[in-house]
């Protein structure tokens, strides 16, 4: 002990601190940005920087947007399933792209060569904004149930407004048709009600299932934010739900939504046809991920397809197990696409480089852009992020229209000229692009697009502008707030 009793413990202590702090900042030049977008890994090792220890546990939790290997393999398998969708040509269900506008038709071929189905043909897409409606028709078509209802969404919880979907699903299984649901597991624990939706599904007798748990004492756990944000119902077959909404009381039964006296807009799509098979294709993967089993109902060969209509759909699947962010590759590509007019709606707007390149070149070519956002937010990082880009949007030409308040708009949507409209979960943001598992659905077909636009129209209508005059006004710590989130935003 006398040996030591003439150290420096504290300069000791010091150098070791310093050594640490140096290696974790030397290190991250090399790890982080590899493979990593540059805004993102500039943002990253601007955190390791400044906080060199805390920076570095919390890269090590939410660094990596790869799933699990075990996934990642039951993800290529499923894939390939769906991929063989493209080799049924021969029963006629694959649209004629050849015979699109060839900037759709690139479009659609990138996504079908990043992970997404084939354009299908024949089918029937019918939209709905109203809310409670929306849970009714899910309802009325649960109800016609056969054989089987299946059941996919983000935030799922049994409440008084849920209560007619969940009433529908209880009939089904009672009469013998096989039910399957499926919710992410942290929207579960995070929202009120979770109890009481777990107790309604194991009453009534369906087989559910959580989403991309994070129960590391069972041996389930990835990267905790990453989320399945999927909305989506198929009902024999025959009839398919997707769209921006959750199966959830407007309000999210959140006591500050309650108080603010919030209520959410969404849009929901009801199609029938061929791309009800897309669908189906989707829910079977992640019911394949989650519990290790196939399901029947996505037999092709054996499928008898109508074709009840003239539109052209087709499925973009997306998320880590898919090509790198391939609904934002064809999200820009259906941009530069367009020759008269793009309009956007989209609750967490945070483009990255490459849709405000496509926005600004739209904008330059005589191309006329609209964004219809909420006035208000309800996630503050997110709403601030999105405000930072409001002076470059504007001064590309770009039409800001703001829904007013206590609404949040929450539809996700956009349309190309009068020839293509895109619905979905997807928001325009670096999450929707590089973590969430999203379903978008690009829709080929004049009539879709103005049912769209009578949608737009109504937005406007209960929307107000933002100026570029009124913006130069905003205050500087409105403008510091705004910047800061910006950073943040970047970091996935």
């Amino acid at each position: 002990m006398e040996f030591f009793s003439g150290w420096n413990w504290a300069a000791i202590g010091a150098a070791v601190a310093v050594t640490i702090d140096m290696a974790i900042r030397i290190v991250a030049l090399f790890v982080v940005p590899r493979n990593r977008r540059p805004t993102s890994g500039m943002a990253w090792l601007l955190a390791i920087f400044l906080l060199p220890v805390p920076g570095l546990i919390v890269f090590l939790i939410i660094g990596s947007n790869r799933l699990p290997a075990h996934r990642e393999e039951k993800q290529d398998a499923i894939n390939q399933l769906v991929a063989g969708l493209a080799e049924r040509e021969n029963r006629g269900l694959i649209s004629d792209i050849d015979a699109m506008s060839p900037a759709i038709e690139s479009a659609v071929r990138l996504g079908q060569a990043l992970g997404a189905q084939p354009m299908l043909r024949g089918n029937v897409a019918t939209m709905t904004i109203d809310y409670e409606l929306s849970f009714r028709q899910i309802a009325e078509a649960i109800d016609e149930a056969t054989d089987y209802v299946h059941v996919q969404f983000y935030i799922l919880v049994h409440d008084d407004t849920t209560d007619v979907v969940f009433a529908a699903m209880r009939r089904a299984t009672a009469r013998g048709v096989k039910v399957r649901v499926m919710l992410d597991h942290i929207s579960a624990v995070r929202n009120p009600g979770r109890r009481r939706t777990a107790e309604s599904l194991d009453g009534m007798g369906v087989e559910w299932t959580y989403m991309l748990p994070v129960r590391p004492w069972r041996g389930e756990y990835q990267r905790p934010d990453l989320r399945n944000h999927r909305k989506l119902v198929v009902v024999d077959g025959r009839v398919g739900f997707t769209g921006s909404q959750n199966l959830v009381d407007s309000s999210y039964n959140k006591r500050g939504n309650i108080r603010r006296g919030l209520h959410w807009r969404d849009i929901m799509v009801r199609v029938e046809g061929p791309i009800v098979l897309g669908l189906e294709a989707v829910f079977q993967a992640d019911w394949y991920l989650e519990t290790d089993t196939y399901l029947e109902q996505l037999d092709i060969e054996t499928v008898e397809t109508e074709f009840p209509g003239e539109l052209d759909c087709q499925i973009v699947p997306s998320g880590p197990g898919y090509a790198s962010e391939n609904n934002l590759q064809v999200f820009v590509a259906l941009l530069y696409a367009a020759r008269h007019r793009i309009s956007i709606t989209s609750p967490y707007f945070v483009p990255d480089g490459s849709i405000m390149n496509a926005l600004r070149a739209a904008t330059a070519r005589g191309v006329e852009v609209e964004l219809f956002v909420s006035e208000i937010g309800d996630q503050a990082l997110v709403y601030h992020a999105q405000r930072s880009y409001y002076e470059e949007l504007l001064t590309a030409g770009v039409r800001i229209w703001m829904y007013r308040p206590p609404y949040i708009l929450h539809s996700k949507h956009f349309t190309i000229d009068d020839e293509v409209a895109v619905v979905g979960s997807s928001n325009m943001d670096p999450r929707s692009f590089g973590l969430n598992m999203e379903i978008s659905m690009v829709v080929r077909g004049a009539s879709f697009v103005r049912d769209l636009d009578e949608v737009t129209d109504y937005y406007r209508a209960n929307s107000r502008e933002l100026l570029p005059e009124e913006w130069a006004k905003q205050p500087l710590r409105s403008q510091l707030l705004d910047g800061l989130a910006r950073l943040t935003s970047a970091v996935q």
